[in-house]
């Protein structure tokens, strides 16, 4: 894996119904993050904080709150991202709402031509401004990736689209709106519901999780929503749905990820400071990322 990370913060929270989450990467930061990813031996530098414009007023278009924010911060974070690349650094992007998706994969994609994508959340994220049912676009990052939705969110980083549907895997779902499950249906994403992890086991679903999104592409991205967990695991964030990975499962998903050695970027998001205990959801992010990075007991 590469040794050289540069970290970039995305204080984004207006994609989000919540307030809060643009507080993530200080709280990310705060839980230490730096120094335990240089313990295990890599060389972190920290570009800071993608600049983030903050209307005064509540803005929507077609079902799109905040659109003109989102794509601005979002095609600054695609440049910061590509420039990671060009440099040969690994990119690690701490949010954020997952809104910011749509520029890190943007920026990743300039460079992985078949780029991989392991979505690591509670949900689909597939939605598009016909379908959500809130105008919230950090439930469109996915879908605007794989070329559905508002074309300014589509063409984020001046191509589209990112992904092909074949190279992705979500994994822990358990709120999907309708729009989303018919689209799963008709492009053919490959989803990992809680019901498979709890059937099959987590070790089995990672198995194939990993055959999966390695089979036919040049690096995976890894997207990491913290509602992917339990909340009583990670209470700290703004759209909990109970049932969800475990703790434990979390990291033997990560580390069975890093033992696979196909990352070559990722992302953790979602962590809202407001909302949780004593920097506990914080903490549990930099706790996956070690895991992520190839730490282990032994």
């Amino acid at each position: 894996m590469n040794k050289n990370v540069t970290i970039i913060g995305v204080p984004l929270d207006l994609g989000a119904d919540r307030r809060g989450v643009d507080m993530g990467p200080s709280a990310i930061r705060y839980a230490g993050v730096v120094s335990r990813l240089e313990k295990i031996g890599f060389h972190i530098q920290d570009k800071g904080d993608i600049s983030v414009n903050r209307p005064h007023t509540f803005m929507e278009t077609d079902n799109h709150k905040y659109l003109d924010e989102v794509v601005d911060a979002n095609t600054r974070l695609a440049d910061a991202v590509s420039s990671v690349m060009e440099e040969g650094r690994f990119p690690l992007v701490l949010g954020g709402d997952h809104s910011i998706a749509l520029g890190t994969i943007a920026g990743v994609a300039k460079h992985i031509k078949n780029l991989g994508v392991i979505w690591f959340d509670a949900h689909g994220d597939l939605n598009t401004g016909e379908t959500s049912p809130s105008g919230n676009i950090h439930g469109m990052p996915l879908a605007a990736s794989l070329g559905y939705g508002h074309q300014r969110l589509v063409n984020i980083g001046g191509f589209a689209p990112k992904l092909k549907p074949e190279n992705v895997v979500i994994l822990g779902a358990r709120d999907l709106d309708p729009g989303e499950r018919a689209l799963i249906k008709e492009i053919g994403v490959k989803v990992f519901t809680m019901h498979e992890i709890d059937r099959l086991g987590m070790a089995r679903v990672m198995e194939e999780a990993i055959q999966h999104v390695s089979k036919n592409t040049d690096g995976v991205h890894l997207s990491l929503d913290l509602d992917g967990l339990d909340p009583h695991d990670a209470p700290g964030v703004g759209t909990p749905v109970i049932g969800g990975i475990s703790y434990r499962e979390g990291h033997l998903a990560l580390e069975m990820l890093a033992d696979a050695d196909i990352l070559c970027s990722a992302e953790f998001v979602e962590v809202n400071p407001i909302l949780d205990r004593e920097n506990m959801t914080a903490r549990v992010a930099v706790a996956l990322m070690s895991s992520a990075f190839g730490d282990k007991l032994l």
